[in-house]
């Protein structure tokens, strides 16, 4: 499970094999044995015992700012693995090697998208033909993308021209099936324009935290990534790897909305754009640590939802290992 730190002036402490979390009149205990990460949202005082204690179990600290992107972390200074999958990150990216990965990623986001798509279409006859011509269209970019050779550089711009017109789709079939009243015009990001990207954002933010932690623990370098360019401290691989799942963070936000879980109440106004306020944060964590710790079907077995982001990560670096 994910510790998550909301309220404005908790206190986290260690306690015996425990973590205290003391908040406003509330005071509990969680065993270390159930804590995969801690999330700080908001201001809070950690003592050092409970960092140490952290590092020490394997467990990181992540602080996200109001919109649910992490700014910082504490996580213990060893290497993932051997330093061979960095060095074979670095080599791949020129050539066709580093484009076949790339576009494996984006396809399993297409299969993933595709496949909640129908998973909605089952429940909502009224918007069954809307959703099957939507599916039809992400399929035939699915079908460009196989299409493409080359080398990073020479298909960049082909493949996110690909992925922005699917993506379209996407959101507007998304879009389609919230109520009425909470209807959006694709995506919108820091600020979010509406409701439902305000929760899709915040969503994606604690997603990328999961992602980046799995990369590092597999030994690949969170930095060198292959469709997003190299910037000044960008994640760039952490950018490329999210995509194959963030259909759990969006499948979730729709349940919310669909169920009518959401309220106007769980956002504030800011200048152009809405932000996440306390009481929806709360929501939508119970909501997601709900869906990561669903066991679902993958490579022939059953594992929980956030085990997926981890084993994915291996799998890459033992491609790049020349493992099977």
């Amino acid at each position: 499970m994910q510790l998550v730190i909301n309220t404005y002036g908790s206190y986290l402490r260690k306690k015996g094999n425990c973590f205290l979390v003391r908040k406003e009149d509330e005071v509990f205990e969680v065993s270390v044995n159930k804590v995969d990460s801690i999330l700080i949202t908001t201001a809070a005082y950690i003592s050092t015992d409970a960092i140490k204690f952290a590092v020490d179990n394997n467990i990181d600290l992540v602080f996200l700012d109001s919109y649910g992107d992490p700014y910082g972390r504490v996580w213990h200074p060893k290497l993932g693995s051997t330093t061979l999958i960095r060095r074979r990150q670095l080599e791949i990216y020129d050539k066709d090697e580093g484009l076949k990965l790339s576009k494996k990623w984006g396809i399993q986001k297409f299969d993933n998208q595709i496949e909640l798509l129908k998973r909605l279409k089952k429940t909502r006859a009224d918007k069954k033909d809307e959703l099957e011509r939507r599916v039809k269209e992400i399929e035939q970019s699915k079908k460009r993308m196989k299409g493409l050779k080359g080398t990073i550089e020479e298909r960049r711009q082909t493949v996110l021209g690909i992925e922005g017109m699917a993506s379209r789709t996407y959101f507007e079939a998304l879009s389609s099936v919230v109520p009425e009243k909470y209807k959006f015009e694709g995506r919108s990001r820091n600020p979010a324009k509406d409701e439902f990207n305000t929760m899709l954002n915040y969503g994606y933010g604690v997603l990328y935290s999961m992602v980046e932690k799995a990369c590092i623990i597999a030994g690949l370098d969170p930095y060198i990534g292959f469709l997003h360019t190299d910037n000044y401290n960008k994640k760039s691989l952490v950018f490329d790897i999210i995509e194959m799942f963030r259909t759990f963070v969006d499948e979730t936000v729709v349940h919310l909305f669909s169920k009518r879980k959401v309220k106007v109440e769980y956002f504030d106004k800011i200048q152009n754009g809405l932000s996440l306020n306390k009481e929806g944060k709360a929501v939508l964590i119970e909501a997601l640590n709900e869906t990561f710790e669903k066991t679902i079907k993958y490579k022939g077995r059953n594992i929980k939802t956030k085990n997926v982001v981890q084993f994915e990560c291996h799998r890459i670096a033992n491609k790049l290992l020349g493992k099977v």
